[in-house]
């Protein structure tokens, strides 16, 4: 009987860098190369995979940033199809919860690229977007447990990997990663011929991204609400500076967190710094989360603000192969 918790927790990591991927997979769950094709084709079609492929750690072969407009509701949906029409931004989602109501993700080769495309967001919508970099990471995992709840990890600080230089046969590599593997038996022969670059070359490098850290894992990308995450949260917190790592580490160990991060304060019109997200399957279990922030991570003391997930407008991999004049 086929098992999907089963076969889901077990592709979203760690998915072989061979010639024949699904075939080796497959056969870790005595399931054949044509019945895990079956499966993922399927479920791309119906929207509950993004794709097959990289997760790249944030800020190493690119930058990126997290924005966010002030919006009128009655014009939510207008504005959030202005800002879909630029390809650099991947995620784009209605919060509510505070004033800053529209939120998305961005991505560049370079910070003077994404300079250039806030400035022509906020042409377009008619208001300069709020731009939150991200300073330093704690915990970023989108792998969602479909079989079970999260165990509660180290509270040990993660080390990104350093940023990375790429060339030109790397960066058309990255560009066909973006949107995922082609669901056929020998997927790799196909990107290796879309980005003009040998196959064993191909395979090497994302190999080696994997094991350095640069890609964070390799596997199948869910759409976290087909899988009954529909009850989301992002919090965000205003902690002293001289202690933001110390409470960012020790909210990162807390289990329901999927992202943890310090980002840039906007003051006056942004004072929070410390971001966590959370994803659950009901409002009981979101409320026993945020509970959780309070007892273990002694968050009740720190002004801080809960943005519950709305409307997705977008939800996809960070774009960084795109280029931009700065203007």
């Amino acid at each position: 009987m086929f098992d999907e918790q089963r076969f889901y927790d077990r592709l979203q990591r760690d998915l072989p860098i061979e010639p024949r991927p699904f075939r080796s997979a497959g056969a870790t769950m005595d399931l054949s190369e044509h019945a895990v094709l079956s499966v993922l084709a399927r479920d791309v079609g119906a929207g509950r995979i993004s794709r097959i492929g990289a997760v790249f750690a944030p800020n190493v072969i690119g930058t990126s940033t997290l924005a966010a407009l002030a919006v009128p509701p009655s014009e939510l949906e207008e504005v959030a199809a202005r800002v879909n029409a630029y390809g650099a931004v991947s995620h784009n989602y209605a919060r509510s919860g505070h004033r800053y109501n529209l939120w998305f993700v961005a991505g560049a080769r370079h910070r003077a690229a994404l300079d250039t495309l806030l400035l022509r967001i906020a042409s377009d919508v008619g208001q300069m977007p709020l731009d939150l970099p991200m300073e330093r990471e704690y915990h970023i995992d989108l792998g969602f447990p479909i079989s079970g709840a999260r165990s509660r990890r180290s509270r040990r600080r993660m080390q990104p990997p350093a940023a990375t230089l790429l060339d030109d046969d790397e960066w058309r590599l990255v560009a066909a990663l973006e949107t995922g593997l082609p669901l056929t038996p020998e997927p790799f022969h196909a990107l290796a011929r879309q980005c003009g670059v040998p196959l064993h070359r191909v395979l090497t490098r994302i190999a080696q991204w994997r094991a350095s850290g640069v890609i964070r894992r390799f596997g199948a990308i869910l759409h976290h609400r087909p899988f009954g995450f529909r009850h989301n949260a992002m919090c965000a917190w205003d902690v002293p500076d001289d202690c933001v790592d110390k409470v960012g580490i020790r909210l990162a160990g807390v289990a329901p967190v999927s992202l943890c991060y310090c980002r840039t304060r906007r003051e006056p019109v942004w004072r929070y710094n410390l971001f966590a997200m959370v994803h659950a399957r009901s409002e009981p279990e979101l409320q026993a989360a945020l509970d959780l922030f309070d007892r273990e991570a002694g968050m009740a003391p720190m002004p801080g603000v809960v943005l519950r997930s709305g409307t997705c407008y977008r939800q996809r991999g960070t774009r960084y192969s795109w280029e931009a004049t700065p203007g």
